[in-house]
């Protein structure tokens, strides 16, 4: 189907060649496909001979014809309406699937009037479908008066020259009806333009009583905090503690403002922590841990010097202070890659194997040998 805000002729004419990816064993199994539009030619490509082996029961069947006896833009997509040469009944179909790689069409199977029988899909050779046109009404058989309303199928089709659509991402050309069975009286040399099948639409079920009606979700129950109309008017007060408190406990809920906004207690939870602004505050505050801590251990070590020089006392000092910073961060490298769950199965394997040692320590220390024949018990030295 062409896009509507364009016109056939504005589409670029240029040959564009699609990158050549070859085909995967994968690809084979899987190649009937519902979508009706071409974006690539990988269908054209050979693939190796030993693909068709089975080496299992379970292996799938691939089934395939040589790469030019396949069809290279195809006419006859999934939502189409086909009949079968040699059908006499002239029984309508509609195409499932198809598969380019064996020129096989799958139709929409039918339980021949019978409820509990499971519906088979059959499918065809691309060769023996003719695409239903439509109904017409035609002219009066001989040695009648009344038009009929006849089905109308394409015997022969023809197409546009196919481009590639950069918009669609597509491959897309216009296909026509050239000769039809029966004959259009109208159709001698003019050709019927043979439309795309158009995408189901989204089927919305109805709401159940486990969904939300419309009109309930559009309601807004958001109130705006009452603020003072002054500007020098005090801002409402609000207290975490309290609100948290009052929602454990409903006898506490009469000492909270209900008028209060709600922003102060999820300002937390809903301000961003990776923001600039944080980040350079908490190094900041990192910093200033950190010279607190330098100062602290200078101050320490130059009141006690215990026989040392100043120079010396600071030097120990500033050691100290450098190994206590990279104890933290070796200690936050370790934590960063440890699992909380692995942790916790850490610490429950080292809890079992200290039962087993004070266990194994205690029969030990209980241990009672019975009296027999061939003991001795050795003399004090």
């Amino acid at each position: 189907m062409l896009c509507s805000s364009y016109t056939w002729s504005s589409y670029p004419r240029t040959r564009i060649t699609m990158p050549r990816f070859g085909l995967t064993r994968q690809q084979l199994i899987r190649g009937a496909t519902t979508s009706p539009w071409t974006t690539n030619f990988r269908h054209m490509e050979a693939f190796p001979k030993k693909w068709r082996k089975r080496f299992s029961i379970r292996d799938p069947v691939i089934k395939s014809v040589r790469p030019k006896d396949r069809v290279k833009y195809w006419n006859v997509v999934p939502g189409d309406q086909i009949r079968l040469l040699g059908d006499k009944t002239n029984t309508l179909h509609e195409v499932l699937s198809i598969n380019k790689v064996s020129n096989r069409v799958f139709v929409k199977g039918t339980s021949d009037g019978d409820e509990n029988k499971v519906k088979s899909n059959k499918n065809y050779h691309y060769s023996r479908c003719q695409l239903f046109i439509g109904n017409y009404e035609l002219p009066p058989a001989p040695g009648s008066l009344e038009a009929q309303i006849t089905p109308v199928f394409a015997k022969r089709l023809g197409t546009s020259a196919p481009f590639w659509n950069p918009f669609l991402r597509r491959f897309d050309w216009q296909r026509f009806a050239t000769n039809t069975v029966p004959r259009l009286p109208s159709s001698a040399g003019e050709r019927h333009l043979v439309p795309w099948p158009e995408a189901p639409k989204a089927r919305i079920p109805e709401p159940s009583s486990y969904d939300a009606a419309h009109d309930v979700v559009a309601q807004v129950t958001y109130e705006l905090p009452k603020f003072s109309a002054s500007v020098n008017g005090p801002l409402p007060r609000a207290s975490e503690d309290a609100f948290l408190a009052s929602i454990i406990n409903p006898h506490l809920r009469d000492t909270v403002d209900a008028t209060a906004p709600v922003e102060p207690f999820l300002h937390k939870e809903l301000s961003n922590p990776h923001s600039r602004a944080k980040k350079l505050r908490r190094f900041r505050e990192y910093q200033i841990r950190i010279k607190a801590v330098r100062f602290e251990l200078l101050t320490h070590e130059l009141k006690h010097l215990n026989g040392r020089k100043p120079q010396e006392a600071r030097a120990e000092a500033l050691f100290k202070w450098r190994a206590m910073l990279k104890s933290e961060r070796d200690e936050r490298k370790k934590m960063r890659w440890k699992h909380k769950a692995e942790m916790a199965n850490l610490e429950r394997k080292a809890a079992r194997k200290a039962r087993k040692e004070v266990q194994q320590r205690r029969r030990l220390t209980e241990l009672v040998l019975e009296e027999g024949k061939n003991q001795v018990i050795p003399r004090d030295i």
